[in-house]
């Protein structure tokens, strides 16, 4: 009688994975499936199915400015990333949990505004601030050491793109660090004190070496998240100035399927290289996978009971 009610039990489980697995299946799969039958075609605005086999993928290796777009969506990856989402975000929460609690809260709270702010006022914000006027925000603090006014979207692009994108994605990466550290046991901060631990020597041999699978975890969920992400590029500087300036491949599939000029669009174009976008993400989520060996972090712990 044990081995029906196991399999019983077993089936109820699965009811459990039943809606989960169909939002997934609905709004992850279906849309993968779609959009590689889709780079099989031409399809336009008409949304006719003319087949055109790989004719689109053939069109990918010949594209002379993808290239260009390709080394700038690394540059905007790893920057971003490593400057911001991940850099400053650590700092951000590591301050911010060793100074008065309710100073660090507020600190952290003002510093979810970019993230609640709406996208357009935002990027506005940011224009605002780096227009070529002598009294915007940055002019005039270069104007405090006597320097002259610069136009920064057109001289600085990657700057902006940076800076606006960079200041969004802290906002996740210290939501959970801060988290992450302050679970840590009390006993643990108690005893590196009692030893004699500065708050370098805690932060550096204590409190970094526990919340090692929080900050790989951040760093592979942005990684990829920055892969897919154009929208404050879109608004800030269009992929300029220029041909391509701060194009990257996301905002090059949006621009192909949706902006063309003359009413000209390519989404079966498109859907290819959003193809390829797919297929990156899936290669970086392995190498993350390997490298930082995630599986261990699925692995029962061993926990020893006298």
């Amino acid at each position: 009688m044990a081995l029906p009610r196991r399999r019983l039990r077993i089936s109820h489980l699965w009811l459990f994975l039943v809606p989960s697995l169909a939002l997934i299946a609905t709004f992850y799969f279906v849309p993968v499936v779609l959009t590689f039958l889709i780079s099989l075609t031409n399809m336009d605005y008409s949304f006719r199915w003319n087949w055109v086999g790989l004719q689109n993928y053939m069109n990918i290796v010949e594209d002379p400015w993808l290239p260009k777009i390709f080394s700038n969506t690394l540059f905007y990856v790893f920057t971003t990333l490593t400057l911001f989402n991940v850099g400053l975000a650590l700092l951000v929460s590591l301050v911010t949990t060793h100074i008065n609690e309710k100073v660090g809260a507020a600190f952290r709270a003002l510093w979810l505004l970019p993230r609640i702010t709406p996208s357009t006022v935002y990027a506005l914000l940011w224009l605002w601030a780096t227009r070529e006027d002598p009294d915007s925000l940055f002019n005039w603090f270069l104007g405090l050491f006597g320097l002259p006014p610069v136009n920064w979207r057109l001289e600085h692009p990657w700057l902006i793109v940076i800076l606006v994108n960079g200041f969004i994605g802290v906002s996740f990466g210290m939501i959970i660090f801060t988290a992450a550290l302050k679970s840590i046991g009390n006993d643990v901060i108690w005893a590196a004190k009692v030893d004699g631990a500065s708050t370098w020597q805690l932060i550096r041999y204590v409190e970094l070496p526990l919340i090692k699978w929080p900050i790989l975890f951040v760093l592979a969920y942005q990684t990829l998240s920055l892969f897919t992400s154009y929208e404050y590029i879109l608004l800030t500087t269009g992929g300029g100035p220029g041909l391509y300036t701060t194009e990257v491949w996301a905002l090059y599939v949006y621009d192909l399927a949706f902006r063309q000029y003359g009413g000209i669009v390519k989404f079966g174009y498109g859907a290819a290289l959003a193809v390829f976008l797919v297929i990156m993400g899936v290669v970086v989520s392995v190498i993350y996978l390997k490298v930082f060996r995630f599986r261990e972090l699925m692995i029962e712990p061993k926990i020893e009971v006298e």
